[in-house]
């Protein structure tokens, strides 16, 4: 799959060129790159992707079955996988989220006919028939050549459930469980990265404190062993917002001994467009006093994420402890005419313009942030992909993951901007451009750029530099997105500038993100 130059794309890239030249001349800005300057890896699970047991965000999104009349491998639809594939997903979180601490893994294995029917009493009421599970899962990765990350459950499972879980997917000890797994057609153990005990422990997964919770991660983590060569990465569930009691309280509480690991803090922000929970804002149709405020909503995640990592600093200086954002994104109201419990929302540019802003923030602490999930991959909240029974749909946030896959495990590089552009609305100010480098696996440099203004462009001058090609995405509308009946009609367009003595002159348009390869410098 593909992606396509569109001619309505280049039509309109040359008519915000054109307009541009008319009107006042766009800000100049001087932009450094440090290309000797190596800074962190940007770990490729920065860029990973959640899935959860969520209206269709898995049954239809992904896994339809075998005998489905949708053209799939091994129940899983093609047009899905080959659309994820081209996205180089590095890593699968699964299977929440709220349902992760209601879900008793042993109802999802064995042969599918017989697996019990339960009530997801957390995402509209549906029926669980549990034809996903551990082997489907760990399938699907395997298909894609992402890693795994399982959240265990801490609030309605036990220290023995979860210690059996653990066996079963990562053993080759000849045990009755793994004896089990051989049976249900699994013969060797997989391979498991991550694994967190609970999820949002302050909120669905038990409205507990950050002491009772730190009390309990180390009394299960005690539990929760595997073979040496296939320990995961272990996670505590961490807070959300502008906490930072949690990280300040694992950090202090929980005591690292040989079977007792904490690895990793996990945080959950989402990006509401009002601030409020009751009356998020649409995904489409929005004006730009709505931009903006998402805009600005999303930006708050670099003072949370620089709060925690300042008390981490202080009590683990050596940085063996990382900050996992494993659930953000954009949260709207749900679309009209679809079930308020499966979050169905619509994907605009503005989602782009959201993830790319995101994705620079997770790059500059990228020594802590090692790990972030968007929520969520298919058909809920911002997701990657939109299907419809056999229609697929691929979104704004979708290219905008695909451009910055040559970031994945790529060495961060600082920048600087001889100015700032201010975005102005209404007597509040946000940033005008934001832009993020690094030096990729194949020795090129690549810069990332989003200009949030919705009006106004951007000269960009750039020094020393080999190559000016890239992919901009960018529309007239704000709310510009695909649907099954228009699947292309906003998608990224080839972009290139003519250099000339190491210099050129680029213009980044308004409402745009623009990521380019400019080399080996």
């Amino acid at each position: 799959m593909k992606i396509k130059l569109q001619s309505k794309a280049l039509l309109l890239l040359g008519s915000v060129l054109l307009s541009t030249s008319l009107l006042a001349k766009p800000p100049q800005v001087d932009i450094t790159i440090k290309a000797n300057e190596l800074g962190s890896v940007l770990n490729k699970d920065i860029y990973g992707q959640f899935m959860e047991h969520l209206g269709r965000g898995i049954y239809e999104g992904i896994w339809v079955g075998e005998d489905s009349s949708i053209p799939n491998k091994d129940g899983f639809r093609l047009d899905v996988l080959t659309a994820l594939k081209e996205l180089q997903v590095p890593l699968l979180r699964w299977p929440g989220g709220c349902f992760a601490d209601e879900y008793h893994w042993r109802d999802g294995i064995g042969p599918r006919e017989s697996r019990p029917k339960t009530v997801n009493s957390n995402w509209g009421g549906v029926i669980e028939d549990n034809a996903f599970g551990t082997h489907e899962f760990f399938a699907l990765a395997e298909l894609l050549g992402a890693d795994t990350y399982v959240n265990g459950n801490l609030g309605t499972g036990t220290p023995q459930e979860m210690a059996d879980w653990l066996q079963y997917m990562t053993s080759d000890a000849p045990t009755t469980l793994v004896e089990q797994r051989k049976a249900n057609g699994r013969d060797k153990p997989w391979k498991l990265h991550y694994f967190a005990i609970g999820n949002e422990a302050w909120g669905c997964g038990g409205n507990m404190t950050p002491e009772f919770y730190t009390n309990l991660y180390n009394q299960w983590a005690s539990f929760a062993k595997t073979p040496q060569d296939n320990r995961p990465i272990m996670i505590a569930s961490g807070g959300t917002d502008d906490s930072t009691i949690w990280a300040e309280t694992l950090l202090k509480g929980v005591k690292p001994s040989w079977n007792l690991r904490m690895d990793g803090i996990s945080h959950h922000y989402y990006t509401l467009p009002t601030g409020k929970w009751d009356v998020k804002g649409s995904s489409t149709g929005f004006n730009e006093e709505l931009w903006f405020s998402t805009l600005e909503q999303t930006l708050r995640i670099e003072d949370f994420i620089k709060a925690n990592v300042a008390i981490m600093d202080e009590l683990d200086p050596e940085k063996k402890v990382g900050f996992y954002v494993d659930e953000w994104g954009t949260w709207y109201d749900v679309d009209k005419g679809t079930n308020p419990g499966f979050l169905y929302q619509q994907n605009s540019l503005r989602d782009a313009i959201v993830a790319g802003l995101n994705i620079h923030i997770f790059n500059r602490y990228a020594d802590r942030v090692t790990m972030t999930n968007i929520a969520q991959m298919i058909n809920v909240l911002q997701a990657m992909i939109l299907t419809d029974k056999e229609k697929m749909v691929l979104t704004p946030t979708y290219h905008a993951f695909k451009m910055h896959v040559p970031f994945q495990d790529a060495n961060y590089l600082p920048i600087s901007l001889s100015s700032q552009p201010s975005y102005q609305l209404d007597g509040k100010t946000i940033p005008g451009l934001s832009a993020s480098a690094a030096r990729a696996k194949d020795g090129n440099v690549y810069l990332s750029l989003v200009n949030t203004q919705t009006s106004e462009s951007v000269e960009l001058n750039l020094s020393e530099v080999k190559q000016v090609t890239g992919w901009l995405l960018s529309d007239e509308k704000m709310d510009a997105h695909n649907t099954f009946d228009k699947p292309n009609n906003i998608a990224p367009v080839a972009f290139s500038a003519k250099v000339k003595k190491g210099k050129s002159v680029i213009t980044v348009p308004a409402k745009s993100l623009l990521v380019l390869n400019l080399g080996k410098l």
